[in-house]
C-alpha cells in the first residue's frame, strides 16, 4: 500500500498535481527540504497550480529507487533514493535521500514528517 502511494505521488509530483500532494501530505506536516528550509503543508500547497496538466510533458520526472518501508502498527517510515531526471537532456540526474514518517489516520496513510538530503555528485 505505501509503495503504491509513493509511486503514485512521485508520478503526480512530476506534474505538480495539487490533488496528489493534498492526498499525500498530512495537514500537520513538517517538511525539511534538501536546502535546509522547513515548511508546512499550507505553505507548500500555496505554491501549487490549481490543477495539473497531464497533457504537457513535465520538465523533470521523479521516481524512487532503493525503497525501504518499516511498519510500526499505524506508523511507518519510508526511506528511498529520490531520482529527478531532466526530460530535456535525460542525462542530468539529481539524487536525494528522502525519509518520511507516515501515520495511518481514518484508514489513510499520510506523511507527517519529511526530510530530503541532496546526494553530492
Amino acid at each position: 500500500m505505501l509503495s503504491e502511494l509513493l509511486n503514485e505521488f512521485l508520478e503526480g509530483a512530476s506534474y505538480s498535481d495539487p490533488e496528489i500532494h493534498d492526498r499525500f501530505w498530512a495537514d500537520d506536516l513538517i517538511y525539511t527540504g534538501s536546502a535546509g528550509n522547513r515548511t508546512t503543508k499550507p505553505e507548500m500547497m500555496s505554491g501549487m497550480p490549481e490543477t495539473a496538466d497531464y497533457d504537457e510533458e513535465p520538465e523533470v520526472k521523479y521516481h524512487g529507487e532503493e525503497v525501504q518501508i518499516n511498519l510500526y502498527g499505524n506508523t511507518a517510515v519510508v526511506a528511498f533514493k529520490l531520482v529527478a531526471v531532466d526530460q530535456s537532456s535525460l542525462a542530468e540526474r539529481m539524487e536525494y535521500y528522502n525519509t518520511g514518517t507516515f501515520i495511518k489516520r481514518s484508514g489513510e496513510w499520510k506523511a507527517v514528517a519529511w526530510q530530503a538530503t541532496r546526494i553530492p555528485e
